[in-house]
């Protein structure tokens, strides 16, 4: 039996490894080596090294063991080496396929700062290049701050008078009751903290207060919160995000920019890869939903598998309509919970077997760590960052969208992190603290609209933004389709499965008791070029299951799907499958034929678009 501690991971944009290098060469410049932390092996604490490097490689890390030297092999992140975009939308009424291989972004060999783009919009527009477990990324910011306070605590007891370059409250909270955030005449905001102790409770961690322990951090110059999407500081400061809308051009109007996802964590060596597919359901009347996949991994490490499935809007997993539970079921029983988790579970694993190329038997074999979980994407952005006149929200804090695009953590850690930085510069040359407030909110709230923009495409177009403007390109130069197309949608408010279970992404990362095998092997190239339901179309006519398709097997094809062909057509048909002139029709020969008679249809369904009436 293992435990293990999940964490999402993210795509990440060059640009922060450009500002991890921005960070050492700041302190270089104004420190000197002797104001550098150094790591357990003696080495000077390098951001950017640990984060990435050409003399070391990628795989299954742990975060201390690198951070530390103990592990020299590895570096945090992994490079992306495969982007991969299938398209399973049918066209002309049938089922089609397009797989596009993009070239992957080069990482560069050294940080570079002046490469940092400093528009949001130009960021998320950007291919990722690297791929990182979210918390290792955090762990390694957080080591580097705890390294500076340590070094600085040991100056002190030298010299009284040296002042630290930081103070940590990493086991605190603001308190919280009234006396937590208080204001002064001027508005100005006071904080008053107090240490935690966490524990283990019935298998949840929860967060104790500990007595008198309270610390007053009196009315800062800038305080920043970015407390994740559902800030409760900034709440009890009045503050508040509105869903937004966005018209999508379907004939319904604005509707609020929203999407379900089911989430998983599969021991799946989908490596250094972003594998995006994009694919047609149909609702009871015949109406197309485009629903999207995505497949996202690390390099080197098979127990990373992060597959995420869209569910279309018009399916409600109801365990009382699908008759698992009798209608009188109570939704909170075991029987329910068990019947509507099984329901999830197929439609997940169907569904990731499309994009892995892994069949659906076999991944059932496979570990799965986490999920599959249900959860809602919300467009949610408030109206002014500033929310009195030394604080400021930021970061998923102040808005959060499509969180397929890593938008969330590159516009915060990119974007806002540039412009706090902007704001001390500023300070430094004499700008007041009110003009700079005033600037900085207007920088945050311009790079989470940037992100809202850019966002909003994934919810409704079919190309896959986190891939770049200029892949994009290219997959719509393979598929001939225009980007900005677009399915059908339904509105969020008319969605029935919200009210069947509730969507908690609270629980992203959690233990988990793992069961099941690890696997290794890799996802074999080429991904196949012929949709899966051309292929259960094949596998239902071949009766005996041996391969093969003889007359009569076609005969009853035909017959079940109410074409009774004359057995001379059916003869006729075989000949012209048929072509090695066995009698029987082997899976390549269907391909073969399939593809003529979708030929002529859709030239046939051309030329009478286009035939003058």
């Amino acid at each position: 039996m293992e435990i293990l501690f999940l964490s999402i991971h993210w795509n990440i944009r060059v640009d922060l490894y450009h500002q991890l290098g921005l960070i050492d060469e700041m302190m270089m410049q104004r420190y000197g080596e002797e104001g550098i932390p150094r790591r357990a092996n003696g080495k000077l604490f390098s951001l950017a090294e640990c984060f990435y490097s050409p003399n070391t490689t990628a795989g299954f890390v742990v975060a201390d063991e690198v951070i530390d030297g103990f592990d020299r092999i590895h570096h945090l992140s992994g490079t992306i080496k495969h982007y991969e975009f299938i398209d399973d939308r049918y066209r002309f009424g049938r089922p089609h396929r397009v797989v596009t291989t993009l070239p992957r972004p080069e990482p560069p060999s050294k940080p570079d700062p002046t490469a940092i783009r400093t528009s949001v919009r130009e960021v998320l527009e950007g291919a990722s290049t690297f791929q990182s477990e979210a918390n290792n990324i955090l762990i390694l910011l957080r080591r580097y701050l705890e390294a500076v306070e340590a070094m600085d605590k040991g100056k002190m007891k030298m010299d009284c008078h040296h002042p630290p370059r930081v103070q940590l409250f990493t086991h605190h909270q603001v308190m919280l009751d009234d006396q937590g955030i208080t204001a002064g005449v001027d508005g100005h905001v006071s904080f008053n903290l107090e240490r935690l102790n966490e524990m283990d409770f019935k298998g949840k961690l929860i967060h104790m207060p500990v007595p008198d322990t309270s610390i007053r951090i009196q009315a800062p110059e800038l305080c920043v919160i970015a407390q994740g999407v559902n800030s409760s500081d900034a709440k009890r400061l009045g503050f508040t995000k509105e869903d937004i809308a966005v018209d999508s051009n379907n004939g319904l109007g604005p509707t609020v920019a929203q999407a379900d996802f089911l989430a998983g964590f599969i021991d799946v060596l989908v490596d250094g890869r972003i594998r995006r597919r994009i694919s047609s359901s149909f609702d009871s009347e015949g109406n197309e939903f485009w629903v999207r996949q995505i497949a996202v991994g690390h390099e080197n490490d098979p127990q990373v598998g992060w597959l995420l499935v869209q569910v279309p809007d018009y399916m409600i997993f109801d365990p009382v309509a699908t008759g698992l539970v009798a209608p009188d079921t109570d939704n909170d029983s075991p029987e329910y919970f068990a019947a509507h988790q099984g329901m999830l579970y197929e439609y997940y694993i169907q569904e990731c077997s499309k994009i892995l190329d892994i069949p659906a038997v076999e991944l059932k074999e496979v570990r799965m760590a986490y999920g599959p979980k249900l959860f809602s994407l919300v467009e949610r952005m408030g109206a002014d960052p500033c929310i009195a006149p030394n604080v400021v929200v930021a970061g998923d804090s102040f808005g959060n969208g499509h969180f397929l695009t890593s938008g969330g953590a590159m516009t915060g850690m990119v974007g806002h992190s540039m412009s706090v930085l902007n704001y001390w510069k500023e300070r430094a040359d004499g700008l007041p603290v009110e003009n700079a407030i005033t600037k900085l909110a207007e920088e945050i709230k311009k790079g989470t609209q940037d992100w809202m923009d850019v966002s909003a495409l994934e919810f409704y177009n079919f190309s896959p933004i986190s891939f770049g403007s200029d892949r994009i390109n290219s997959i719509v130069n393979m598929t001939n389709v225009d980007s900005s197309a677009r399915a059908e949608s339904i509105d969020a408010s008319c969605r029935m499965r919200h009210n069947l279970s509730v969507q908690d992404p609270s629980d992203w990362r959690r233990p988990a008791l793992l069961n099941g095998r690890v696997r290794t092997a890799s996802l074999q190239p080429p991904i196949e070029t012929v949709p899966d339901s051309l292929k259960s179309t094949f596998d239902g006519i071949d009766v005996d299951g041996n391969g093969t398709l003889d007359e009569e097997e076609l005969k009853t094809f035909f017959q079940r799907v109410g074409n009774d062909l004359e057995k001379t057509m059916v003869s006729d048909f075989m000949r012209l499958a048929d072509i090695d002139g066995n009698g029987l029709i082997d899976w390549e020969e269907f391909q073969t034929v399939w593809e003529d008679i979708s030929q002529s249809r859709a030239k046939a369904f051309t030329e009478s678009k286009t035939d003058p009436v």
